[in-house]
């Protein structure tokens, strides 16, 4: 249940936070995509929880959470093949935009060199070859295609303003794909409350909007996912 009253918290502030947006960028914004959107968040919440402790766990010796994480990339890829979406308009393919790769590789070494100085600063302890393995792969592969993919799609067309910047043509849709993705690590309900970590949203908030960056001037999740998957892994590996 407490999961369900925290998604329910998340919902309440995308809705909220579009209806603010609404109010001063009247005709540009679709209720209905943002809504899909809203059914987005729900869909892979309860993929994550194996619909919230209902569904079997098929590895219940596992340390981590593979059989959420698959099934909400199978649920994610699913939804990027239904006609209103498209793999390749939410960016899940491997063609990246003719000259992006020029301006994108330079701020992807940035930021690898970035966390492998902060892997240095601040060595994690010895981990497990399963922890190792699975920050290698599913948090970029899970998390990558929702959030920069379909959720971004949605977001996107709920909210058609657009400004230049950096390259690329920003939205509220971006916003608040990051936003959401900073909610789902920094957001809960237990114990009767909702708990808010504003060091962990900056931390998971911030830094994806580099990822979105990224998405958006190579069209795809290719390098938001190496990306993800270097940040999360090199300081268990150095």
């Amino acid at each position: 249940m407490n999961g369900i009253i925290g998604l329910l918290g998340v919902l309440a502030i995308l809705i909220a936070t579009g209806a603010i947006i609404g109010v001063f960028s009247r005709g540009q914004v679709s209720w209905r995509w943002l809504m899909v959107g809203a059914a987005l968040v729900s869909i892979n919440d309860a993929m994550l929880t194996q619909a919230y402790g209902l569904a079997p766990r098929l590895f219940p010796a596992a340390e981590w959470n593979w059989q959420g994480k698959v099934c909400a990339l199978l649920a994610t890829l699913a939804i990027a093949a239904m006609p209103a979406f498209g793999w390749r308009r939410c960016g899940i393919t491997l063609r990246q935009a003719r000259g992006s790769l020029a301006a994108s590789i330079p701020v992807l070494l940035l930021y690898c060199a970035f966390f492998i100085a902060i892997a240095f600063a601040f060595p994690s302890g010895p981990a497990s070859h399963e922890t190792v393995a699975f920050q290698l792969t599913m948090p970029g592969f899970e998390e990558e295609p929702f959030y920069r993919g379909i959720l971004l799609f949605a977001l996107d067309r709920a909210f058609t303003g657009r400004v230049r910047l950096l390259g690329v043509d920003w939205g509220w849709g971006a916003v608040l794909s990051c936003a959401m993705f900073g909610l789902a690590h920094a957001f809960s309900y237990s114990g009767g409350q909702f708990t808010f970590d504003a060091m962990t949203m900056a931390l998971t908030a911030l830094p994806s909007f580099i990822a979105v960056w990224l998405r958006l001037r190579t069209g795809s999740v290719l390098l938001p996912v190496v990306m993800h998957n270097f940040g999360n892994s090199i300081s268990l590996i150095l």
